[in-house]
This record gives C-alpha cells, sequence and structure tokens, in this order.
C-alpha cells in the first residue's frame, strides 16, 4: 500500500506512535512506542537486548505479527483539532539495526490499510462535520 504525500510528510513529523499487539491468550496490549517511517515501512524498537524481552516484542516472537498503529496529535484544544492516522500491518522478527535511537534490535511493520484523518488541521464541530456531509 501506498501513503499520500500529505499522510508521509505528518508521519514524518511525529516522533511517537501508538502499537496495539495481542498475546497467544487473546489479551491485547499497547504502548507508545519511537518509530521511523522510511517512505514504505514503519520500525519500531530500540538499543539493548532487553527490548527483545517487552510484551509487544513477545508477542510479535509467539506468532502475534498483526499489529496496530495509531500516529496522532492534538493541534489545540481551544478549538479542539485532532488529527492523525491508524494502519494495520505485520510486523517481522526483530533485526538488528541502526535506527531512531541509534544500534538496536527493530521491528518492521508492513503496513496493509490504513486510514487518516483531519490532516489538515481543521477545527472539529458542527460547521466541520456539516462541510464534510456536503462533500460526499
Amino acid at each position: 500500500m501506498s501513503f499520500t504525500d500529505e499522510e508521509i510528510a505528518y508521519l514524518r513529523s511525529q516522533p511517537l506512535a501508538r502499537l496495539a499487539t495481542v498475546a497467544g491468550d487473546g489479551q491485547p496490549d499497547v504502548v507508545p512506542v519511537a518509530f521511523e517511517f522510511d517512505g514504505t515501512h514503519f520500525w519500531i524498537g530500540g538499543a539493548g537486548a532487553q527490548v527483545l524481552r517487552t510484551r509487544k516484542f513477545r508477542n510479535i516472537g509467539a506468532g502475534g505479527v498483526k499489529v496496530s498503529l495509531v500516529v496522532d496529535d492534538l493541534v489545540s484544544l481551544q478549538p479542539f483539532v485532532a488529527r492523525g492516522i491508524r494502519v494495520y500491518g505485520v510486523a517481522d522478527e526483530p533485526v538488528e539495526r541502526a535506527g531512531m535511537v541509534g544500534p538496536g534490535i527493530y521491528s518492521r511493520v508492513t503496513p496493509a490499510v490504513s486510514w487518516s484523518w483531519n490532516l489538515s488541521g481543521e477545527p472539529v464541530g458542527d460547521t466541520w462535520y456539516d462541510s464534510r456531509r456536503a462533500e460526499h
């Protein structure tokens, strides 16, 4: 899958995401992560072997390779302006590489489908929703 230029610019402007994985017993887990986006894949991980002991990597290593990633932010509270991108994808087994926090252990996430909202940073409210309905 591919992302629009606007989505790529947004992804590259954000330092944190939330990653959801699922354990073998079906328990979902979500955790904030630093990430890299190379234009095609997301990379999550960090320095040191202790990264492999995190729940996210234990879940991936146990076969829970379907993951969800949310990158979002609040532009403003007054008026309320939120924007973001949600991604469903597949995580690969961790590999050693130089990443966002230096040499370490990282897993590549290949996106399968994504949804983005309000990347232009429009205020949320009746006026915004009414104008969006008129477009469709």
